[in-house]
């Protein structure tokens, strides 16, 4: 009953006001934000990969409304591909970004956020990894597949995510099962309306596994992005059945959550990366986190409980 409230709290201002001046928000923010700073997300970067993790790294930010901190968030990830390609990381380490923060929502935004993501995509490649695509909520669906149909032109690796919430999903999936793509399936962390998206999590789950179906059954390459226990299950045996080796999949799960299962799938062979968020704009992907599960909810309550 708290999720939509969680989500409708991830973009209000006056919440995150009050969220963020909380003295006791920071520290259960760092169980699922690597940091503020580059360094920090490096630190956790060599700390995940020496325990034989992969990594793809998110320096936060969304819903930019204005071209200088679009700029700036493209700046970012420039560093982080520099500093990934200083550090030798690019064999282990990739760039998730959101083109809401590279300026999708300004006049001409789509173009403006093609130009900045061509930027970051470049320098990923010269640093000897890939970007994928954050997928955000249902307005944003067809300028990002649109942006990343013209990145995959120059750079096929450019990634996508999908959300199985949405009605759209299954052809989308279908559309991208293609050789050489890359896929990362997710459930969906935005308030879609019922018009565009099933409301009923079973349903989510079960429009998951056609999705992953399509995909297993593809030439791409699936990223199955999942904490449930269930689907990972399943994400396995589709594999198996479509003959896919544990190199032509990877499981993928967010920083700080169900670590020893992240590191039981490692030690089955399986490619496991962890979704590294970082950056002082860690408000709106923190309430998602909350939003998503009660076990995250209670955790934040609890500590607001025992520091009173």
């Amino acid at each position: 009953m708290f999720g939509p409230v969680l989500l409708a709290a991830s973009r209000s201002d006056a919440i995150r006001r009050a969220v963020s001046s909380a003295p006791v928000t920071r520290s259960v923010v760092d169980r699922f934000i690597a940091g503020e700073r580059l360094d920090d997300a490096l630190t956790a970067v060599r700390a995940l990969t020496g325990r034989g993790l992969t990594v793809t790294l998110d320096h936060l930010g969304e819903d930019v409304t204005d071209p200088t901190r679009a700029v700036r968030a493209r700046d970012a990830c420039l560093a982080l591909a520099e500093a990934l390609r200083a550090e030798g990381l690019g064999a282990r380490a990739e760039i998730s970004v959101k083109l809401s923060a590279f300026g999708q929502a300004l006049p001409g935004g789509h173009d403006i956020a093609l130009r900045n993501a061509g930027a970051v995509v470049e320098a990923a490649a010269e640093a000897g990894t890939t970007v994928t695509l954050d997928m955000e909520d249902h307005t944003t669906a067809d300028s990002t597949l649109a942006v990343l149909t013209e990145l995959r032109r120059r750079f096929p690796a450019t990634g996508a995510v999908l959300q199985s919430c949405l009605f759209r999903t299954e052809e989308d999936a279908r559309a991208l099962a293609g050789p050489g793509s890359r896929v990362r399936l997710v459930k969906g962390a935005y308030r879609e309306p019922a018009a565009v998206a099933h409301q009923d999590r079973h349903r989510v789950d079960r429009a998951y596994v056609r999705c992953l179906r399509i995909l297993m059954a593809g030439r791409g390459y699936p990223m199955a992005a999942t904490h449930d226990p269930r689907l990972v299950a399943v994400a396995q045996e589709l594999a198996r059945r479509h003959g896919r080796k544990k190199d032509e999949y990877e499981f993928q799960m967010l920083y700080g959550i169900r670590e020893n299962e992240q590191l039981r799938l490692a030690g089955l062979g399986h490619r496991m990366r962890i979704y590294v968020p970082y950056g002082s704009d860690w408000y709106g992907y923190f309430m998602r986190r909350l939003a998503e599960r009660p076990a995250n909810l209670a955790f934040f309550l609890r500590s607001l409980a025992t520091r009173h």
